[in-house]
């Protein structure tokens, strides 16, 4: 059984430069038939234009993983530090509509 467990490890290794990330304050998401496609965009203040800093390409079925991970991380997150504010697009004038000419955005 343990040489079965060693078969499935999966090494996973992180450079310096990924490992200090990409700061973002808006993400957004588009798909097609075969992908989910998450543009992740940093918006500054007074600032009219903003940049996709990084974008991620998933299967549905990889979006789908994402989408119940980030699940469990905030309901734990929120069973520590308390609910995190909800914010309903629209609400917030310092936040630009959600469609940048482009497709719609699906989330």
């Amino acid at each position: 059984m343990d040489d079965v467990k060693k078969k499935q490890q999966l090494n996973i290794e992180l450079s310096e430069e990924v490992a200090q990330g990409i700061y973002s304050n808006l993400a957004v998401i588009t798909h097609s038939a075969s992908e989910f496609i998450i543009d992740f965009i940093r918006i500054m203040p007074g600032i009219p234009k903003a940049n996709v800093k990084s974008r991620v390409i998933l299967t549905p079925e990889h979006a789908k993983r994402l989408l119940l991970a980030l699940q469990d991380n905030i309901k734990k997150y929120e069973a520590v530090h308390g609910p995190v504010k909800n914010i309903v697009p629209g609400s917030d004038p310092s936040m630009p509509p959600l469609s940048f000419g482009g497709p719609t955005a699906q989330a």
